[in-house]
């Protein structure tokens, strides 16, 4: 039963039915209708912006953020791994292609530059996993920048091979002694100590200790600059310009088998083991020289021994033993 409601009308002193017009009436449903829908808009904004409802759409944009995030480490792990390449490439280029062509390497901060100027990845920033991307992108850069910056390194390197045949063929590239005549590798470059002194001395060269009469090979291609006596400690001695800054001297000798003057190849019989000059038994003193100083021969060993003598070679030479010059 509909309830009555009534008001008191004060001059007529009775009380009076309230009776609702009808557009009134037909206002209030109108404008709770209109708040009924806002409301309910409202409250499914709200739900659609919270993790407790997912669409299908959303199920399946979220399973695609996550392939994509997936791909990118992925990625990022593969670029590791030619990083790691790349930085074995450069250094290789750096410390034995260059070093073998006598050229400069190609300084770190020119190889590691940025890109300065504007902002690459502006168009990148403001979404919900820009970071990712965005660093992502930036490696990608770098490492392009990177091997391009080697390729076109890898280019001059081969380049100078063709253009410089003469300087491969004077580089001094071999043992002066083949080992299978060696008695030992006797001692190294650096401070020794002097067998008749017995004070410690640098020692610029290497001793090969062999019978007298073993051969003595030219380490590369180059013209005998001297083949005599007239050094002070060397005894029979022949010195080999190769050109390219590069200079050999091989000391002690029991005789010879070149004259000054005469033109050799890398491999020819130069002359022959002996322990003439100052000396305390038969061996080859070998210096090699550059640019008018005193390098290391073992740098030189790769035309003619493998790995493993190198590495042999390489520990009996750096043990701070005594010389036998």
């Amino acid at each position: 039963m509909k309830k009555v409601k009534y008001y008191y009308d004060s001059e007529n002193l009775a009380y009076r039915k309230i009776v609702t017009k009808k557009r009134k009436r037909f206002g209030y449903i109108a404008l709770f209708l209109l708040s009924s829908g806002l409301f309910g808009v409202l409250g499914f904004v709200v739900l659609l912006n919270t993790p407790f409802f997912e669409t299908p759409k959303d199920r399946l944009q979220a399973r695609e953020i996550e392939n994509l995030k997936l791909r990118y480490s992925i990625l990022n792990k593969k670029m590791d791994q030619i990083d790691e390449v790349l930085q074995h490439v450069e250094e290789r280029d750096n410390n034995l292609y260059r070093v073998y062509f006598n050229t400069s390497a190609i300084p770190e901060e020119q190889r590691k530059a940025g890109f300065g100027g504007v902002n690459r990845y502006k168009d990148l920033e403001g979404y919900n996993n820009s970071e990712l991307v965005m660093s992502t992108t930036k490696r990608v850069d770098v490492l392009s920048k990177q091997l391009a910056i080697q390729s076109k390194s890898l280019d001059e390197i081969l380049k100078l091979a063709k253009e410089k045949e003469k300087l491969l063929s004077a580089i001094p590239a071999i043992q002066p002694i083949k080992n299978e005549q060696l008695n030992q590798m006797a001692s190294g470059f650096g401070y020794r100590s002097d067998p008749f002194t017995k004070v410690r001395k640098f020692h610029a060269g290497m001793d090969f200790s062999a019978k007298t009469g073993t051969p003595i090979y030219a380490t590369g291609d180059g013209v005998v600059d001297r083949a005599d006596n007239t050094a002070s400690g060397y005894g029979n001695h022949i010195v080999i310009r190769h050109g390219f800054g590069y200079e050999t001297l091989y000391g002690h000798l029991s005789k010879y088998k070149v004259r000054a003057g005469q033109r050799v190849k890398r491999g020819d019989v130069i002359g022959y083991v002996g322990s003439t000059g100052r000396s305390e038994a038969p061996h080859l003193h070998y210096e090699v020289h550059k640019n008018g100083e005193v390098v290391n021969p073992l740098n030189f060993y790769y035309g003619n021994i493998s790995a493993a003598e190198f590495v042999a070679i390489s520990k009996l030479a750096n043990q701070e033993n005594q010389s036998l010059d």
